[in-house]
């Protein structure tokens, strides 16, 4: 195989324009064979396995001779970002002129470097990802209750921001409550 391995946290397309980020090369327990382990950045964000030969395999043009790319998956620029892809109103699928165009703007380097993340982020304990997220209540963003709920492994659906923010700290008080019966 002369292509590189994938890492986690890459980004691929699709030969159908899906939009994909890679979890981990994986080692099926087994068989030894690796597979990749990948989620969709559309819809409702399912991961996938697949082994890593098919994952790096060409199209079958005889399957697909509108197939507008070599490879199943091709790597995308790490900076690319999917934002707006998983709107259900729009389409789940990329247009070339996007997939050309993928630049992050300044805006964008901000959101992936605030310190209120990185501190989150960082906390060891619930009581400490709370007192967090309290720092931010001035200054919450969508964005960032999108990234502490993601960190949490929780769903915080779309409305309004304080809606969100009340919705997550409840979320991180349920936890800590299940969280500390739980060794009981």
């Amino acid at each position: 195989m002369e292509r590189k391995i994938p890492a986690s946290g890459e980004k691929f397309i699709h030969f159908k324009n899906k939009l994909y980020q890679i979890i981990c090369v994986a080692e099926h327990s087994e068989t030894g064979e690796k597979m990749v382990v990948y989620q969709a950045l559309y819809g409702d964000f399912s991961c996938y396995t697949r082994p890593l030969e098919m994952f790096m395999s060409e199209v079958d043009y005889t399957k697909y001779p509108n197939a507008m790319q070599k490879y199943r998956f091709e790597k995308v620029e790490a900076s690319y970002q999917a934002e707006g892809l998983e709107n259900e109103s729009a389409t789940n699928t990329i247009e070339e002129s996007e997939v050309s165009a993928l630049n992050v703007d300044d805006n964008e380097t901000q959101k992936q470097t605030d310190p209120a993340l990185l501190a989150f982020l960082d906390a060891d304990t619930l009581e400490e990802k709370y007192n967090v997220l309290v720092s931010v209540q001035g200054r919450i963003t969508d964005y960032l209750i999108d990234s502490f709920a993601v960190c949490l492994d929780v769903v915080i659906p779309e409305g309004e921001v304080d809606t969100r923010y009340r919705q997550l700290l409840s979320s991180i008080r349920t936890m800590q409550k299940y969280e500390s019966n739980r060794l009981r």
